[in-house]
């Protein structure tokens, strides 16, 4: 009955999840009475109305992280003053959306790794808008994957953290994500009002129920950090045989089973600083625009 409500009101992934918690913590004010539940209870539900009403992020409220039975197996904290090559490489240099990407944008400095997005006149490709991506040299798939870092400040390009598989948006290898798949563990498109303080989960296949055109996207939500510009903030995934759950603090955001099953593919682990298409950088100041996406740490545990 509920589908065909939610199907009727065209609600999205993350609105169908949203309503069901609403109902979940409307249920919760009355068990187990007690003031601060109650309280707790009511400043969820509101935030939940403002999300579904105006589109606001939300407060991360699910279980706490327990990684019980997992073992690390990629821990960087970029120590030194190099990039450890060894475990990382530069991802996609050259052209990128209105810019480039350049390994000459990243440093490790004061034990963290540095992203710089800014205007190049005399950049490796050019004139232009610059910055750059790494990712591990090794693939992984299944386990617990984590960044400890403060989000680039000002408006424009965005800060992100996510695994990636070979051709995620190939319906005929995809396979509705079984395939492979996307998925963004954290991006803060703060160019967007509305993300300014905040951070998103998403997940993008392609052939999910068998659609052949295209790809299929599932924006999971926005969610609250500490300050994310100026604070260290942790952002997380877990990657299991059954779903994906992801995290912002140690504190779960949302759990999702989107597609037609979980990828069951090593992927690429990859740490990037975005620049925009050419409209959005056509509103940044080219003398004076410099951003900076700084990480403290990457962890992957696997059990």
């Amino acid at each position: 009955m509920l589908d065909k409500i939610y199907e009727l009101l065209q609600l999205s992934y993350r609105e169908i999840w949203a309503v069901e918690k609403l109902f979940e913590y409307a249920r919760n004010l009355f068990t187990g009475f007690s003031f601060k539940g109650f309280f707790s209870g009511i400043m969820a539900i509101i935030e939940i109305l403002q999300m579904l009403i105006f589109g606001l992020p939300l407060t991360p409220r699910g279980q706490a992280l327990d990684l019980t039975g997992y073992n690390v197996v990629v821990y960087d904290e970029f120590e030194g003053d190099t990039l450890n090559t060894d475990i990382w490489e530069y991802r996609g240099n050259g052209a990128r959306r209105g810019g480039f990407n350049a390994s000459s944008q990243v440093e490790v400095r004061d034990g963290n790794l540095v992203i710089a997005g800014e205007y190049l006149t005399d950049g490796e490709y050019g004139e232009g808008w610059y910055t750059a991506a790494i990712k591990l040299r090794k693939r992984y798939k299944n386990g617990y994957f984590e960044i400890k870092c403060k989000v680039n400040e000002g408006a424009g390009y965005w800060s992100a953290f996510w695994i990636q598989a070979d051709s995620p948006y190939t319906a005929s290898v995809s396979k509705g994500g079984v395939g492979g798949a996307e998925l963004d563990i954290f991006e803060s498109k703060k160019f967007e009002n509305k993300e300014k303080y905040c951070i998103t989960h998403a997940i993008h296949c392609a052939g999910v129920d068998g659609v052949q055109d295209g790809f299929q996207s599932n924006m999971l939500g926005s969610f609250y950090g500490n300050d994310i510009t100026n604070e260290y903030n942790t952002y997380g995934l877990e990657w299991t045989e059954e779903e994906y759950i992801f995290y912002v603090n140690g504190v779960e955001t949302v759990r999702s089973t989107f597609g037609n099953g979980v990828s069951q593919v090593e992927e690429d682990v990859i740490v990037s600083l975005e620049i925009p298409d050419p409209e959005k950088l056509g509103t940044l100041d080219k003398e004076n625009y410099k951003t900076e996406f700084i990480v403290d740490y990457v962890k992957i545990y696997q059990k």
